[in-house]
């Protein structure tokens, strides 16, 4: 009988923990700008950190959120992919309607 209590306990603190948890990933979500998600899967993925930063997804971040102006920098993206990335970001409006433009 006492393993029964001891089993509705955990079951019961563990409903309410995941009750809260359901809640916080609502309400404390950090929304991420779907441009990043595109950037990155226009660069080629080899995470080589010869650009400076920690992998191709840093980079995209990077470009998307203005600390990055120089796509050149990384050596493993072919022309033609920069000039997308180029294309998407001057055409492509962020979550507050700016552009980005002034790539090299």
């Amino acid at each position: 009988m006492d393993i029964l209590i001891a089993i509705g306990v955990v079951l019961g603190i563990s409903a309410v923990l995941g009750f809260l948890l359901a809640v916080a990933s609502k309400y404390l979500a950090v929304e991420e700008d779907p441009r990043v998600a595109e950037v990155t899967s226009m660069l080629p993925g080899a995470n080589c950190g010869g650009c400076g930063f920690a992998g191709c997804s840093g980079m995209a971040d990077s470009l998307v959120n203005g600390g990055n102006k120089n796509l050149s920098s990384c050596r493993p993206c072919k022309p033609e992919n920069k000039e997308k990335i180029k294309e998407y970001l001057a055409n492509t409006p962020g979550p507050d309607g700016t552009t980005i433009t002034g790539l090299n």
